[in-house]
């Protein structure tokens, strides 16, 4: 049989009518094959053995009509699509049978339309058991992300409680170690082991941060902005000790800001451990941070009077383990993590720099408490970035 060939299952127990039928049928040049039942019986035998394309059914018939057939057929056969063929019916009694689950419906005395309903029934109901199939696909898709994000969510807390804990062990071992008498040769070891294992750790931190910020979801804060930025420096003050820092900032932030707090943390740490760790020992390293916050967004600008940033090396800034320069002490995780949050948080982050002289950061984030897309508004800043 020709694969295009169409299986018509035909209720109807005229035969005069089913030989207009199929005449219509042909003269539309369709290939098919079908088969005529009028007895329920009948027609339930021929759903399961003669697995027809399309029904198409006369109304009333002596024995049953076309609501049973499409009881029966949307029961059994929900894909097949059904054709109401009749000239007993109304035309608001054809439409109420649409909208119960009647592909079309053609009138006997203008069968030329047959044909053309005959296909595009099979083709709408092929796209519609598609869509489904596709639809039941993506859910398992959805579910078995779900439960691996689920894993590999534990397995990251896991490993890095596992890990740091030991890790700030040994820390703590050195710093006693430290204490004791020792001969410049070992006392470098142990600034080594130290410097080595806060890599280690800085690193741990930058997975979970990563883990945190693609899986959870955004939360609406409040920021107070003079307490963010004092957590911020104090959680970044053990990479200085030994420098010295100053540092400058200028709020203008009467206007409430709502973002996610802990992203935001790990947006300015993130920045702030760069601009220290890419300080330049020739001169006293200074930091600014200015933020404005608006009804739309808030833009922060930090800049550093650091070693900067060559134009070879800033375009790839963002790339995951990139180290552009030897002094580079990271992972390569940092500006790739703090990325992927400005964009989770719908913001923009833009970085320009001067090698030898400074690095400008210029944040943009939405506030939440309108929703509006973030946007740089101020002249003011704009000056602030070109100088």
């Amino acid at each position: 049989m020709d694969e295009k060939t169409v299986k018509i299952l035909i209720v109807e127990d005229n035969q005069d009518d089913l030989r207009l039928i199929e005449h219509a049928l042909r003269k539309g040049k369709l290939h098919f094959v079908n088969e005529c039942v009028d007895t329920l019986a009948e027609f339930s035998e021929a759903l399961y053995r003669f697995k027809p394309d399309i029904v198409l059914s006369d109304h009333g018939m002596p024995q049953f009509n076309s609501i049973e057939a499409l009881n029966m057929c949307l029961q059994e056969h929900a894909d097949t699509p059904f054709i109401l063929v009749t000239g007993t019916v109304s035309d608001d009694y054809a439409i109420a049978c649409l909208k119960y689950g009647v592909d079309d419906y053609i009138l006997k005395s203008n069968l030329s339309r047959l044909p053309t309903a005959v296909q595009s029934a099979i083709k709408k109901r092929g796209l519609e058991k598609l869509k489904k199939e596709a639809e039941v696909m993506l859910k398992r898709r959805n579910e078995e992300l779900l439960k691996v994000n689920t894993e590999l969510d534990n397995f990251v807390y896991s490993v890095s409680h596992n890990l740091r804990g030991p890790l700030m062990s040994v820390v703590g071992l050195l710093n006693v170690a430290k204490s004791l008498p020792m001969d410049d040769e070992m006392d470098g070891l142990h600034c080594m082991m130290r410097s080595s294992l806060s890599k280690l750790d800085d690193t741990l931190k930058d997975i979970v941060d990563f883990s945190r910020n693609s899986r959870n979801d955004i939360t609406r804060d409040e920021i107070n902005w003079g307490a963010i930025l004092e957590r911020s420096f104090a959680g970044v003050e053990y990479l200085y000790t030994s420098g010295q820092l100053i540092r400058s900032q200028t709020l203008q932030t009467e206007v409430s800001f709502f973002t996610d707090t802990k992203r935001l943390e790990i947006i300015l740490n993130n920045l702030l451990e760069n601009a220290i760790g890419y300080r330049t020992e020739t001169r006293t390293l200074h930091i600014s941070i200015d933020v404005r916050t608006s009804d739309e967004s808030a833009v922060i600008i930090l800049k550093d009077n650091g070693i900067g940033i060559g134009k070879d090396i800033l375009p790839n800034i963002y790339t995951m383990f990139y180290r552009g320069t030897e002094e580079s002490q990271g992972a390569g995780l940092g500006l790739y993590i703090t990325k992927e949050i400005v964009d989770k948080l719908k913001g923009t982050i833009v970085i320009t720099s001067v090698a030898g002289k400074g690095t400008t950061v210029t944040l943009t984030l939405p506030n939440k408490q309108t929703g509006a897309p973030a946007v740089l508004e101020s002249q003011r800043f704009k000056d602030l970035v070109s100088t």
